[in-house]
């Protein structure tokens, strides 16, 4: 459940999207506003206008975006800008070419078919690449140049991906939402975007705080896709890179209820829809509406009432299809082409079909305003949506929004996100012509209890998560994260205040982890030895009398020992199995066996063989199963299977199940970390004491340090340690400033 949170006055909204909620047009050197129609547009302003009845009513909004015309002059520039913002609406000036090649060529050509599971139609062109960076970054601009502190950035849709990302770079600080309007497709889809175009892209959406998708499919593909590409793995929806934490969730778009419901009693909508039902007397009402797309399922559905016409001839001169076409991207070669065959299927089910007296398509090829669009939904018997593929589908949301009587029938696609939420529909595969004229059949017979009982269930639910319950939850979610990032900087390791610590005392005991503390992780292990730079500092450090230093790795002692031996440092291999202190020989803490490996080796050597990519490593007194170059769903599955398997083999058994980063070691009970951690804080009086680790090996160290002491995870993960920092080169540059003390003899 999230905390609900209040606003900090002053505080605005930024509602970021491709086109502004208006039309413009100049006419004699006046320009005109015309309130655009779109989904998007239609959904976001709602919310805006309910914002003075909730508790966000103090949250002033603007709203950026591309003023759909190019404009050269700069005069004209500044004469558009005012009237504009005179409704809160700021321009992006875009030109003519610099829209083609982004959003017809990049957007419409690339992402919309892809992203729909079109991967055919996708025209694959750098240029198209070039500007979709240029536009975003022209969008980025103009953010930086209106924002201020404490504004809430909320960006919408595919065309701006990058967007986030962009400004992350430039303000650290910035609050960002993204909302992805249109489905998410499967890792196997996403990857045939080239390997640059969709890392940026995933990058650019993880610049946000908080990522939004309509449906539980098309985050799980974002997630995937993620942990494919970038490695970042989640928890539940929250991902941790180096120096964030985003999380990605789900907020399903509902519409205004009460809107499109009380409309239905209005004058205008009563007055179309008798006109209405006055011309299809006696007919039964089958609609269709929606944009004219390939996605749609248009023809699919012409083709499901062809199929119905034919197997039920009884229905003939008793029903008719109001098939709604709204003008859409009429310049794209793809929607030319469609526009032709939906005009030839039309003309064939009347020539095969109609008569003098019947017509069984009314086809009608543009746009219809509210009243008329209610009086549609209100007169219909039955709702014919049926996508290929759709982010949400906000019609068949209106249209039982519009059914005052409860009477009516809806037919959804399954590809659609909004059959999720509606499921006392009759939901069909889109693809299966018999599928449609079965569900015609069936809604056309639906005896009315049964269509009013299910009508009523959809109702309440879209009563209860409605547009306004949509918007909050989005920006409650945004500001929760917020305030858990701030949770997490609060917790940064003050350096300075560490280092003044450090500079006052006597006896200081340091705890270095290596692999991710020191170095980055790498896909093979064996790569990653000490650079010179780091080797300097550990160098100087362990000079000092005053200094005791630990490194405590996974590794092999053989390996330690030849990457360490000049320096007068302690080193701990296998993580706790082996000790060395100073010139002495290795030894181990307690008595260890290793007779158990024979009886392991064989299982860890099974799953290597199931996940291509890992491989098993053997210590003296350990064993490790390494799945980092593995794919990372498989391994992510089998990593849990695994330590299943060998919880239930070892139950009688004196060892430890151990995971790590990409790794999972199996060990001798009662070795780790913090049993060496323990053993060193007994030996002396130190009045300063500091571990660093960033995984979870290092938590058995951070809970035996003692209150004063500080303890340092490396990451944003959850930790028992007291501080953070954000990566491995944070540690670094801190190790080097002591480094520098030392040189220069400041505190000797």
């Amino acid at each position: 459940m999230i905390k609900k949170y209040e606003l900090k006055p002053p505080q605005r909204l930024l509602i970021v999207s491709n086109r502004l909620p208006f039309n413009v047009t100049e006419k004699k050197g006046r320009f005109e506003l015309q309130k655009s129609a779109g989904g998007l547009v239609t959904g976001v302003d709602a919310y805006l206008k309910s914002l003075k009845k909730t508790s966000f009513s103090n949250l002033e909004h603007l709203w950026i975006g591309w003023s759909g015309t190019s404009i050269f002059d700069e005069n004209k520039r500044v004469i558009l800008t005012k009237r504009l913002a005179e409704f809160n609406a700021f321009p992006v000036f875009l030109s003519d070419r610099v829209v083609n090649n982004f959003y017809n060529g990049f957007c419409n050509k690339i992402i919309w078919p892809l992203f729909h599971y079109f991967p055919s139609y996708v025209v694959y062109d750098e240029d198209y690449w070039r500007h979709y960076q240029k536009v975003n970054m022209i969008f980025c601009d103009k953010i930086l140049e209106i924002s201020k502190p404490g504004d809430i950035i909320w960006v919408h849709d595919y065309q701006l991906m990058l967007l986030p990302g962009l400004l992350r770079e430039r303000r650290k600080d910035l609050s960002i939402g993204y909302f992805h309007h249109i489905p998410f497709p499967s890792f196997e889809v996403f990857r045939l975007l080239p390997a640059e175009w969709r890392r940026e892209i995933l990058l650019g959406i993880l610049g946000a705080d908080l990522v939004g998708f309509h449906t539980y499919d098309y985050m799980q593909h974002f997630l995937i896709s993620v942990l494919r590409f970038l490695g970042y793995e989640h928890t539940l929806g929250i991902i941790s890179t180096e120096n964030r934490t985003i999380k990605i969730d789900t907020f399903p778009m509902g519409i205004d209820f009460k809107k499109f419901n009380n409309a239905s009693k209005s004058k205008e909508v009563k007055q179309i829809s008798n006109n209405l039902k006055n011309s299809f007397r006696n007919l039964k009402v089958l609609l269709s509406i929606d944009r004219l797309d390939y996605t749609k399922g248009i023809l699919n559905r012409l083709q499901g009432y062809e199929l119905f016409l034919q197997k039920n001839p009884n229905w003939h001169e008793k029903i008719i299809l109001i098939l709604v076409v709204v003008p859409s991207r009429t310049g794209v070669e793809h929607y030319q082409r469609m526009k032709k065959q939906v005009d030839e299927f039309v003309g064939k089910i009347n020539g095969k079909f109609g008569s003098i007296n019947w017509t069984p398509v009314l086809y009608q090829y543009r746009f219809f305003d509210f009243h008329e669009l209610v009086a549609l939904y209100k007169i219909s018997d039955i709702a014919l949506i049926t996508p290929l593929r759709d982010g949400m589908n906000l019609v068949a949301k209106e249209y039982l929004s519009s059914k005052k009587d409860q009477k009516g029938v809806l037919i959804i696609s399954e590809m659609a996100g909004a059959a999720k939420e509606l499921g006392e529909a009759i939901i069909i595969n889109p693809n299966s012509r018999e599928e449609i004229a079965s569900a015609l059949k069936e809604g056309l017979e639906m005896p009315r209890r049964e269509q009013k009982r299910r009508i009523q269930i959809m109702q309440q639910r879209l009563m209860r998560y409605d547009i306004v319950r949509w918007g909050n939850d989005f920006i409650q979610n945004l500001l929760y994260m917020k305030e858990k990032q701030k949770n997490f900087e609060a917790k940064l390791l003050d350096k300075q205040k560490f280092i003044m610590a450090y500079k006052r005392a006597n006896k200081r005991l340091i705890f270095l982890d290596y692999d991710g503390t020191l170095v980055p992780y790498s896909i093979n292990p064996k790569m990653v030895n000490p650079d010179q730079p780091l080797l300097k500092t550990l160098r100087s450090l362990s000079k000092d009398e005053k200094n005791k230093i630990v490194l405590i790795s996974g590794r092999h002692r053989e390996t330690l020992q030849k990457w360490f031996r000049e320096l007068n440092i302690d080193l701990v291999a296998e993580h706790g199995a082996w000790i060395k202190e100073g010139e002495n020989n290795w030894r181990t803490i307690k008595p260890l066996k290793n007779d158990w490996k024979p009886n392991v080796y064989p299982i860890l050597e099974t799953y290597s063989d199931r996940l291509p990519g890992s491989f098993v490593e053997e210590k003296e007194y350990s064993l490790v199963w390494h799945y980092r170059n593995a794919d990372p769903e498989h391994s992510s599955i089998l990593a849990k299977e695994l330590v299943d398997h060998l919880l239930s083999f070892f139950a009688s058994i004196d060892l430890q199940v151990m995971k790590g980063n990409k790794v999972i070691e199996i060990k001798n009970a009662g070795v780790d970390k913090g049993v060496v951690g323990s053993y060193y804080i007994s030996k002396d009086k130190f009045d300063f004491i500091c571990a660093f680790g960033d995984d979870t090996t290092d938590e058995d160290l951070f809970s035996v340090l003692p209150k004063t002491a500080y303890s340092i995870r490396i990451g944003g993960f959850q930790s028992k340690a007291k501080y953070r920092l954000y990566n491995y080169l944070d540690v670094r540059e801190l190790l080097k400033e002591l480094k520098m003390m030392y040189d220069k003899k400041e505190y000797r």
